[in-house]
């Protein structure tokens, strides 16, 4: 059986977007994906 996403395709656009506005201020593209990811309640590989 396949395993159903956590996250909804909703909340996936909104966190790529959230990247994309705080990456400037962080000194590496990852390190604004861990910025976004503990905001939203998952890990950044997620």
């Amino acid at each position: 059986m396949p395993k159903l996403p956590k996250f909804s395709p909703e909340v996936r656009e909104r966190a790529v977007r959230m990247v994309y506005e705080v990456r400037e201020s962080h000194d590496s593209q990852w390190a604004a994906i861990e910025a976004v990811s503990s905001k939203i309640g998952c890990t950044a590989q997620t």
